[in-house]
Formats: C-alpha cells, sequence, structure tokens
C-alpha cells in the first residue's frame, strides 16, 4: 500500500513539472535532437565506410569526420552569421545538433592515444596533430568560402 502510495504522489509531481515545461524549449530540445540522430549516423557510416574502403589501420574516419566537421562548421557559421539571415533554429539543427554529434575529438584523442600505446607511434601522432592542424586549416578554409558568397 505504501508503494502505491509513493509511486501516486511521484506520478502527481511528474505531471506538474512536465506542465512547466515550455513548448518553446521543448521544440529546442528536439530540434537538437533530431540533428544529433543525423549526425550521429552519418558519422557510423562514414566511419564503416573508410574502414572498407582504406583498412582499419588508421582511423581514417575519424580524421575524415573531424577535418569536414570543421570545414562544415566553419563554412554553415560563417554563412549564417555573416551572409544571410537564417532563422537561430537552423543554428541548433545544423552546428549544435548535427556537427555537435558528427564531430568527436574525443574518440579521436583516444584511438590516437591507443595508436601510440600499441607501438604505432607515427600512426597516433600523425592522426593526433594531423587532426588538429588540418581541421584549423579546413575551418579556416570554410570561413574564407563563406565570406567568398
Amino acid at each position: 500500500m505504501r508503494d502505491r502510495k509513493y509511486t501516486h504522489r511521484t506520478l502527481i509531481l511528474l505531471r506538474r513539472s512536465l506542465r512547466k515545461v515550455n513548448s518553446k524549449s521543448m521544440q529546442t530540445f528536439l530540434i537538437i535532437s533530431l540533428g544529433a540522430i543525423l549526425g550521429a549516423n552519418c558519422r557510423y557510416w562514414l566511419g564503416s565506410w573508410s574502414a572498407q574502403r582504406f583498412g582499419a589501420a588508421f582511423p581514417y574516419g575519424n580524421l575524415i569526420v573531424n577535418l569536414s566537421g570543421s570545414f562544415i562548421l566553419g563554412l554553415f557559421m560563417t554563412l549564417v552569421l555573416d551572409r544571410f539571415l537564417v532563422d537561430p533554429q537552423w543554428r541548433l539543427l545544423v552546428a549544435i545538433g548535427f556537427l555537435g554529434s558528427y564531430t568527436t575529438f574525443s574518440s579521436y584523442t583516444y584511438e590516437s592515444v591507443n595508436l601510440i600505446l600499441g607501438g604505432q607511434v607515427w600512426s597516433g601522432t600523425l592522426n593526433l596533430f594531423g587532426s588538429s592542424f588540418l581541421g584549423g586549416l579546413a575551418a579556416l578554409l570554410g570561413i574564407w568560402l563563406g565570406r567568398l558568397i
């Protein structure tokens, strides 16, 4: 009987909390979530494709994702902030949702360190600095291209 009363009280508190949720905040949550679902799946597809195409000895998928994500973010943010009047929800969908789940520097550092610890010092170091340096260049290229448009 006590458990049933506790559960009922919890449901009442949950209902009251949900009523307070602003529909705008729920809309923001859903927009970011949709972008994240698409970005994560693109990342997975590209990682699988690159492993089949180039082999799995080097994390080509992460390198490609980090470089393309840096380029896309640089281009997109330049276009929406400097060139075009765009609904801010597009930034939520693309920059935060899609690219937030598409690019994963945490995975790249983990894989790089594992390569180094596994004796593949050159590959680990190349991935570590290649993603950072080339990612910076890709973002710069995206910004430059965005300013040309």
